[in-house]
């Protein structure tokens, strides 16, 4: 583990020209640059050619997690806009429950221009279905760099997911440097999103359509969904030199028994799509490991830290600790596993269930790259991220994907 902890996050930077990002996304989302990355060899294809390379009767899962338009703006009297963004529920602390509340709900924030709101409670009228409704806002103790906020509003025959449907802002990753636009409602989403949660998109979903799921459904790949609720921490910069000093955000999973049934049945073995998956999926092992000790464990109890893979050395196998997982919902009746991880991975870790992973490609000295590099090895991601600079590839969230199969 020490080893890991000290990796410099400086040996991760590669030059990114602004103008390899890609602003926006292609008009047809499957036409996209697929870059394959086979047992050292890289290829370049196209996105709609993906089924060729998953083999035929393997298991390829996606997050189906849905952005939510976060981003609420109030005006003070004093003309001082406010932006505050939505995290994670706090009061109910379950999405569904949150956004099914009618009247008020409190939320962790993110606050725009918090300087300019010392105090007191920010209002908007705003208009919901036809509905004129007041929109309050009031602000709670500070957690770190968010804070604890209240929201109310004055008709009962809303909810918190029409309010925040008709007034929030979708939030667009910040390095775009421009203003969501209405396309972006559409284009920010998968095509199978169903789970409202995030701030953030699973982006490796995003060339996925019908054309390419029927596709791989033709040929024989099982496709499972989870769910992963993106946070803002994603975007987080590394600001220590060593990742020891970088804090990792923590995310809520769900996990439905199906899923965890066709892992088994798949010998513990996946295609994840995007790193959102291959974080829910590696923190299963270590979720079925929790269990293992202690068969009776809470949903806080099942919680993945940071640094735990590097510290737990289990004679557990994937798949036992996977039948841990089973056998627990079955005790307790659950359609679905409710849990939340920390969990980083860099270089010294050990893939547990991914065998195959479809991503876009990543900033400079991120988290993401940290994983990349422990799923290909050794310095080879800068082999994989030199062929794209090199061929026209398009960077980050609206640019092209890549399969990895290390």
């Amino acid at each position: 583990m020490e080893e890991t902890k000290h990796i410099r996050i400086e040996d991760f930077d590669y030059p990114l020209p602004d103008e390899r990002i890609a602003k926006f996304p292609l008009p047809v989302r499957d036409q996209s640059k697929l870059l394959v990355y086979r047992h050292g060899e890289v290829s370049e294809d196209r996105f709609t050619s993906l089924p060729e390379y998953i083999p035929t009767g393997s298991l390829m899962i996606f997050n189906n997690t849905k952005v939510i338009q976060a981003r609420l703006h109030f005006r003070k009297e004093t003309g001082a806009l406010i932006e505050v963004f939505c995290l994670e529920p706090i009061a109910p602390n379950d999405y569904v429950l949150s956004f099914q509340q009618t009247h008020r709900c409190s939320w962790l924030c993110m606050i725009g221009n918090l300087k300019k709101w010392k105090e007191g409670t920010l209002v908007r009228e705003v208009e919901v279905k036809g509905i004129p409704v007041r929109l309050s806002a009031t602000r709670g103790e500070c957690r770190g760099t968010s804070h604890w906020v209240d929201f109310e509003w004055d008709n009962p025959s809303l909810t918190f997911a029409d309010v925040l449907e008709a007034v929030g802002e979708l939030p667009i990753p910040p390095y775009l440097n421009r203003e969501t636009q209405e396309s972006d409602k559409e284009t920010y989403q998968t095509v199978y999103s169903k789970i409202k949660g995030s701030v953030a998109a699973p982006t490796a979903g995003l060339h996925f359509t019908e054309r390419v799921l029927d596709s791989l459904r033709q040929k024989g790949v099982d496709l499972e969904e989870l769910t992963l609720h993106v946070g803002a921490g994603t975007f987080k910069p590394v600001k220590s030199e060593e990742i020891a000093g970088h804090e990792m955000h923590t995310e809520y999973i769900s996990v439905s028994r199906t899923t965890i049934e066709k892992l088994i049945a798949h010998g513990g073995e996946a295609t994840a799509v995007g790193t959102t998956s291959v974080r829910t999926l590696e923190s299963l092992y270590y979720i079925g490991i929790h269990i293992h000790a202690n068969p009776d464990a809470n949903e806080e109890e099942l919680h993945v830290h940071q640094w735990e893979p590097y510290e737990t050395d289990s004679p557990l196998t994937t798949l036992e600790a996977l039948q841990c997982i089973r056998d627990y919902m079955e005790r307790h009746h659950l359609e679905a596993l409710h849990s939340s991880t920390q969990i980083i991975i860099a270089p010294g870790y050990r893939y547990r269930i991914v065998r195959r992973m479809v991503t876009n490609f990543h900033q400079p000295k991120s988290t993401l790259l940290l994983l990349v590099s422990a799923f290909v090895g050794g310095e080879k991601w800068r082999t994989i991220y030199d062929f794209a600079l090199g061929h026209g590839f398009r960077f980050l969230s609206y640019g092209d994907s890549s399969l990895l199969i290390p």
